[in-house]
């Protein structure tokens, strides 16, 4: 026998889940070792908390330095999440995971509860 969900199971579902695309811009300047490991962390922290749902753009703002100005980059580098709304920035190499998760308004795995 199949069981059925309730109605306010499955909205309390969609409510919950993860909305379906993150777009993310990690803006740098060449190819620095601060550069690569902000790329690495990013990487590592979409994969474990966001796999297969995501989707990371690379600027170089040595090669393209007028994209700067649209997001309005002061610093790098800087990771920009365009979607899901709202905008958000975390400037910095990306190697404190929770800072990331927060700035992102992603939940740690396992602290769903707190």
């Amino acid at each position: 026998m199949k069981r059925r969900t309730s109605a306010t199971a499955r909205q309390k579902q969609a409510v919950s889940a993860p909305p379906e695309r993150w777009e993310l811009r990690l803006y740098v300047a060449g190819q620095t070792a601060r550069s690569a490991i902000a790329l690495a962390n990013l990487e590592r922290i979409c994969e474990e908390h966001l796999k297969g749902q995501y989707h990371i753009e690379l600027i170089d703002l040595l090669k393209n330095p007028r994209l700067a100005r649209g997001d309005q980059i002061l610093a790098l580098p800087t990771l920009v999440r365009k979607l899901p709304a709202p905008m958000k920035k975390i400037i910095g190499d990306l190697s404190n995971e929770e800072r990331v998760l927060i700035g992102l308004d992603l939940r740690p795995l396992g602290r769903e509860g707190t």
